[in-house]
């Protein structure tokens, strides 16, 4: 059986995240990314621009964040980010979700910010937003390239 890394978006089981080894997976795979981007000077990588979700969700985990979770059912087991796809061709969302009564609602905007400013240094333009039911989310998309040239 081959063990495959997998960045937490927030979607899956909370067993996959444990484990003494997870921490040294996740900074293995950012300093990979990392050494990627300074072989190719681009900030993000292509790799990150096809695979956004998985690329953002790498940069949240590496930051130090921790990702939501979910059971079989697809129930909110734990609080933390989560990253969709976003309306927009290139864009992401992150979203801060957490169980019925886990107070996920009220800390959302402090803890969105947090992700706001991991992102931003790993590169990304992340901007605040409320959405539906006046819940917050983020928008993430690759920084715009620079005018004239």
């Amino acid at each position: 059986m081959t063990d495959v890394f997998e960045a937490a978006t927030g979607d899956g089981p909370a067993e996959l995240l444990a484990g003494r080894d997870r921490a040294a997976q996740v900074q293995t795979a950012y300093q990979g990314l990392l050494q990627i981007r300074s072989l190719t000077g681009a900030a993000p990588a292509e790799w990150e621009l096809r695979q956004t979700v998985r690329a953002v969700a790498l940069a949240l985990e590496a930051g130090g964040l921790a990702p939501s979770a979910t059971d079989a059912e697809g129930a909110r087991t734990a609080t933390g980010y989560r990253v969709r796809s976003g309306d927009r061709a290139g864009a992401v969302c992150v979203d801060w979700l957490g169980p019925p009564g886990s107070g996920a609602a009220q800390e959302e905007e402090q803890r969105l910010s947090q992700c706001a400013r991991v992102l931003t240094s790993a590169g990304w333009e992340a901007l605040l937003y409320k959405g539906p039911r006046n819940r917050r989310f983020l928008e993430v998309e690759p920084p715009m390239p620079p005018r004239g040239g």
